[in-house]
């Protein structure tokens, strides 16, 4: 037989490994996906469970919150609540615990794009952005820049085209518009024109929030069609810890219930500041202002669908500034994943909060371990996940390329390892080893498991010292620039149509320039 021919079978053997690769395969039939189940990482036994739910009820029932607004006073004493001679509204045991009973549970998050709607519940783990950070942050040269309207739009855009990144929580603040009215209805706009993902967003006057919710009905085609489908959710920080009501955020709260709006109830004290340092008595603190915020809201609107958001910061106790990827903070996090489970509520937790100013090594193992034992703890919502620097102070946009592989390969660890028959693999064993050729690269389970069970990196290198010479000798930050400058060229959402986009600038002060979006059908 001559070396041609000799060689031809493996050139049509590498022909359909190439072709198998390329392929695309359904959504379920990926390595990883949105909803996988963790819980596996227990940093609290489950008779810890119980003591910090006890203790936080003992803090309701005893210490109560201060500077409750008169609507939520209202609400709470005609439910059985009363206000001490200090002026601080305690709620009873028996109203905690049944609110907790009878909250909304098993909800969809739903998105513009329906493909994209997930439920947040048990121990289904899913990634998204988040934060506050007011800079932007230039990968190759460290600089620090304030944050604008197009750079959440440009943020919104990698976002929608990173697999491993399921929703989208505004990551910064619109350091270019001052007037409030004008900046929450801008981030909200820029954020869902950017991405037809589950989109968050926050505000800072309730009017604001009603004004906002118009234009969501008119893009879902109508008050009824929005209530059957919210696809934009709020962040609601109505605490300023220790155990005190912030008034704006909860006349903000009050009307996104009031119009349908799920809401991220979200308390985050930083240990050894605004919480207590030790660990066990942050999370006490933080799950009693949520519970406090549950009670409220369920008050409003019986049901009304809401994330327990439990955030205990940390602090560096040398100098008092946050620390967000610091151990203490993965442990937290894990145990505020728990407590959502212990009640049985719909779950979100931040991780992925470097320290490091930019992406490198500090920030790959410290966003790594954070958001590794968030999912393994069975975080529904793993918000901070991707792009944040300097502990939510600056956003990357190469760190969102470089994330989305590191959410990629820790979702593979939530996955775990098959345990069927065919994945023992007894039968492929013997035949490779009796029958040759004396390895698995062209089995026929090789080839089917290598997409199912294996996930590849974008921008993550695995070639060899040689091949990586050869190509260049590129690190990962440059490989994650070249991606971004890629998406933010092509990728221009159109999923708001143009005729939507002319009346809602018509009917609403939109600011992102037209020339930021290419033009629309």
């Amino acid at each position: 037989m001559s070396e041609a021919l000799a060689k031809a079978p493996r050139r049509r053997g590498r022909n359909a490994r190439r072709e198998e690769r390329a392929a695309e395969l359904a959504p379920e039939l990926r390595a990883v996906r949105p909803g996988l189940e963790g819980g596996l990482y227990k940093p609290l036994a489950d008779s810890d469970l119980k003591r910090i739910h006890d203790a936080a009820l003992d803090i309701l029932e005893q210490v109560g919150l201060s500077e409750a607004i008169p609507s939520c006073v209202d609400l709470v004493t005609a439910a059985g609540g009363t206000v001490n001679e200090d002026g601080r509204l305690l709620f009873p045991r028996a109203l905690v615990e049944d609110t907790i009973a009878k909250a909304g549970r098993r909800f969809v998050l739903h998105a513009f794009d329906p493909s994209h709607d997930f439920e947040p519940w048990g121990k289904q783990v899913h990634f998204g952005t988040a934060g506050a950070a007011v800079h932007m942050v230039d990968a190759m040269t460290g600089a620090y820049r304030e944050s604008t309207l197009a750079d959440l739009y440009d943020i919104a855009r990698v976002v929608d085209r990173m697999d491993h990144i399921h929703f989208f929580q505004r990551s910064i603040v619109l350091r270019d518009i001052e007037e409030t009215r004008e900046l929450d209805i801008n981030t909200c706009y820029a954020a869902l024109s950017g991405t037809s993902k589950h989109v968050g967003t926050s505000f800072f006057q309730p009017e604001n929030v009603e004004e906002t919710v118009r234009m969501l009905h008119m893009i879902a085609g109508g008050e009824d069609k929005w209530r059957a489908r919210p696809f934009v959710s709020m962040s609601a920080c109505f605490v300023v810890p220790p155990l005190k009501f912030a008034e704006d955020a909860c006349l903000c709260m009050e009307a996104g219930v009031r119009a349908g709006m799920p809401v991220l109830l979200l308390a985050a004290g930083q240990a050894g500041a605004t919480s207590p340092a030790s660990l066990a008595g942050a999370v006490v603190q933080q799950v009693a202002e949520v519970l406090a915020g549950l009670v409220y809201v369920n008050l409003i609107a019986p049901g009304h669908p809401c994330i327990f958001g439990a955030w205990p910061f940390v602090s560096d106790l040398r100098t008092g500034a946050m620390s967000g990827g610091s151990g203490e903070q993965a442990v937290l996090m894990a145990a505020s994943a728990q407590m959502a489970q212990y009640y049985d509520l719909p779950g979100g937790v931040a991780a992925g909060m470097t320290d490091s100013k930019v992406p490198d090594a500090q920030s790959g193992y410290e966003k790594g371990y954070t958001v590794a034992l968030a999912a393994q703890a069975g975080g529904n919502m793993i918000y901070e996940s991707a792009g944040m620097h300097a502990s939510l102070l600056g956003f990357c946009l190469e760190s969102l390329i470089i994330d989305n592989d590191m959410l990629g390969g820790v979702m593979r660890t939530v996955r775990g390892i098959e345990m069927s028959e065919g994945h023992l693999a007894v039968e492929t064993i013997r035949e490779v080893s009796t029958q040759g050729p004396g390895h698995f690269l062209g089995h026929t389970q090789t080839l089917d498991l290598m997409q199912k069970d294996y996930v590849y990196p974008d921008v993550g290198d695995r070639t060899s010292p040689k091949e990586w010479i050869e190509q260049g000798s590129t690190n990962v930050v440059e490989k994650a620039r070249k991606r971004t400058q890629e998406i933010l060229n092509d990728h221009y959402p159109a999923h708001i149509d143009a005729a939507m986009d002319a009346r809602i600038r018509q009917a609403f002060p939109i600011q992102l320039p037209r020339g930021n979006m290419r033009p629309r059908r």
